[in-house]
């Protein structure tokens, strides 16, 4: 039941003081614009993966965290060796990928907004982290597929102590002063002094930052069953992610305060959730037991876990071709290998594009497929620096035209430009390019061909930002390697998917 507010508490006011120092301190930094872009390709009826991958590889950070994380022992089910962000959203699904960045930027927020802040914050996100951790543990001892979704519940489950803390410090104080005084819980007293509940605060900027509308709704505090031991019938998923969350978050306040009654107290929770989450007691304590092991290596969700012996090269946004694109290249490819027989031809097509955006550093990585109906071909895919604006402006007829695009296409040959600025070399490239393209320095055109016909071409290239790049002999070869398991797949599941295939034939 909601506790009375007094008169005097005025919600509102306590919602425009909040309002007021978020845009004072500012929000947690680049945390809302990438949920925007999260949720969009979660939502999102076209091109989720592509559209996923594209945001995970916008920001170095998040894209070497999800690597790391697809190839931990926690997905080991799902066999090792990810090496791109494209067969990680292939093998684990749009969803997992979604809510594990969701996460991952969380805390990545949280950790650069707290730096200098009081302990209070501090403690509270050290607190949200591990019921993360643990929500994780007690996922994976069900028979779900939501963990990833149960871990952002979970850490988010504290966003309004946390936000409370940060924003509003010196109510926050009288908040516990008077929870402790009066034997109520913190979020009861949040009532008395704020006008509203912790987790109500927590839901409405859920809202405010467009969480999906059942995360959002997760958000609340679940109090145990007052009939333990009477059975029930099974909790509708938002209960359920909601009692996850609260009985998480209730453990790990306990672990953090590390009390002499630690070990009671977690008992007695676990006894109070188990039956609601479907589980024996043991088994929960088990999997909070289990969080606590692996706390040390899971504080890499935070950025401080320990150092992996992956290429810094490849988890990060190109400045430029990396010192060891050979390696990139052939992991891209091997990644290809895997998928060519049981992926569909975009997310081939996906994993190809990522593999040279980054084994090449180039500033932008762009697919055209040729839609014969219409005679040309156009942009369908771009990773890097491409504007929204950008590929509906890069098209152009298929009818032979004497420039470097159509002798590649007509050649079936890669053809490296070192430097496209050169006078005498002017002459070879189409209108189209010079208009939208021509702060580049040099590029790469990559024809795929299916059965002596030209179906489309990758195109990257470095803008006069980045040093000169060249483009050595093994590096051709593993290219040409990637340009025929993409033509491959196109053959493969060209039966399967005419809808996608219709275009190019």
């Amino acid at each position: 039941m909601m506790k009375q507010i007094s008169p005097s508490i005025n919600p509102e006011k306590t919602l425009d003081l909040l309002w007021t120092r978020v845009r004072q301190r500012g929000d947690l930094p680049g945390f809302s614009k990438v949920v925007t872009a999260i949720v969009g390709a979660m939502q999102g009826e076209d091109d989720r993966e592509f559209n996923m991958t594209k945001t995970v590889l916008s920001d170095p950070a998040l894209t070497q965290r999800v690597l790391r994380l697809a190839n931990s022992a926690m997905y080991s089910a799902f066999g090792q060796g990810i090496n791109t962000v494209s067969k990680a959203v292939i093998v684990l699904g749009t969803e997992t990928i979604g809510h594990l960045a969701l996460g991952l930027k969380l805390i990545d927020g949280l950790s650069a907004a707290s730096l200098g802040t009081s302990s209070d914050t501090r403690n509270e996100m050290e607190k949200a982290v591990l019921a993360g951790q643990i929500a994780r543990q007690v996922a994976s001892s069900t028979t779900r597929r939501d963990t990833e979704e149960v871990v952002v519940c979970s850490i988010l489950h504290s966003l309004g102590r946390l936000m409370v803390s940060f924003y509003l410090p010196d109510e926050w104080l009288e908040v516990q002063a008077r929870a402790v005084d009066n034997g109520i819980s913190e979020n009861e007293a949040a009532y008395d002094v704020l006008g509203l509940g912790l987790d109500e605060i927590g839901r409405l900027i859920g809202k405010r930052w467009g969480l999906p509308s059942g995360l959002v709704a997760s958000l609340k505090d679940m109090p145990p069953r007052a009939d333990i031991g009477v059975s029930h019938e099974p909790l509708e998923h938002s209960e359920w992610l909601a009692a996850v969350s609260t009985m998480s978050t209730r453990c790990a306040g306990v672990l953090c305060e590390d009390d002499d009654t630690a070990a009671v107290d977690l008992t007695e929770i676990a006894e109070n959730y188990a039956e609601m989450l479907g589980l024996d007691s043991a088994v929960v304590l088990s999997a909070v037991d289990a969080a606590q092991k692996v706390a040390e290596d899971e504080s890499l969700l935070a950025g401080q876990g320990k150092q992996t012996d992956e290429p810094e090269a490849q988890l990060s946004l190109p400045l430029g071709k990396p010192a060891d694109s050979i390696n990139i290249l052939k992991r891209g490819v091997g990644d290809m290998r895997d998928e060519v027989a049981t992926a569909s031809t975009g997310q081939v097509m996906t994993v190809a594009l990522e593999t040279v955006y980054q084994g090449l550093g180039l500033s932008r990585a762009i697919a055209f497929l040729r839609n014969h109906d219409e005679g040309k071909y156009v942009a369908r895919m771009c990773f890097g620096d491409c504007s929204e604006e950008l590929l509906p402006r890069l098209t152009f007829k298929d009818a032979y035209q004497p420039d470097v695009f159509h002798a590649a296409l007509a050649n079936d040959k890669m053809i490296f430009v070192e430097d496209a600025q050169a006078p005498g070399f002017m002459n070879k490239l189409p209108r189209w390019w010079r208009d939208e393209l021509s702060a580049s320095r040099s590029f790469v055109i990559l024809p795929l061909m299916v059965n002596f016909h030209p179906v489309g071409f990758m195109y990257g290239d470095w803008d006069n930002s980045l040093p000169a790049a060249k483009i050595a002999p093994q590096e051709v070869v593993l290219l040409d390697e990637l340009r025929a398991l993409v033509v491959k797949a196109i053959e493969y599941r060209s039966k399967l998917e005419p809808s996608w295939t219709r275009a190019m034939r």
